[in-house]
């Protein structure tokens, strides 16, 4: 499968850190999940259409590595991209890459796409899949 690549860069700052001076692992999540609402709102399936359908994707599973730490304002890039699509599930990898070029984490979201009325996963709509750059 073939789906474009989106770039979100984002400075860690203070408030991303542990005590032991880095960000913490339940912060890197959060982070993953900034840049995939980035990519998906502007490319038309953000919060507003969410409300508005009443459908939108659901984590089912993820596996994230820590691979180097993150530390006090440094810039990190988060690339993602759909991996795959297979009926009402789909797969989004990410990485966090610093500006060296080192990876410090990578991740395999699992998601599923829900109908919020009705309370169960659907077919996710061509919208949601020009949203995530699937092709």
């Amino acid at each position: 499968m073939s789906s474009q690549v989106f770039e979100y860069k984002k400075q860690i700052l203070e408030h991303h850190l542990d005590t032991f001076g880095h960000v913490n692992n339940a912060t890197y999540l959060e982070l993953y999940e900034e840049a995939r609402w980035d990519f998906i709102s502007e490319h038309g399936y953000g919060l507003k259409e969410i409300i508005e359908r009443k459908q939108g994707p659901i984590i089912l599973e993820v596996n994230c590595k820590f691979r180097r730490e993150l530390v006090n304002r440094e810039t990190i890039t988060i690339v993602s991209k759909t991996q795959a699509i297979k009926g009402k599930i789909m797969t989004i990898f990410q990485q966090m890459i610093k500006d060296n070029g080192d990876i410090a984490s990578e991740a395999t979201f699992t998601i599923g796409f829900m109908d919020l009325a009705a309370r169960k996963l659907i077919v996710p709509p061509k919208s949601w899949m020009d949203a995530t750059g699937a092709e």
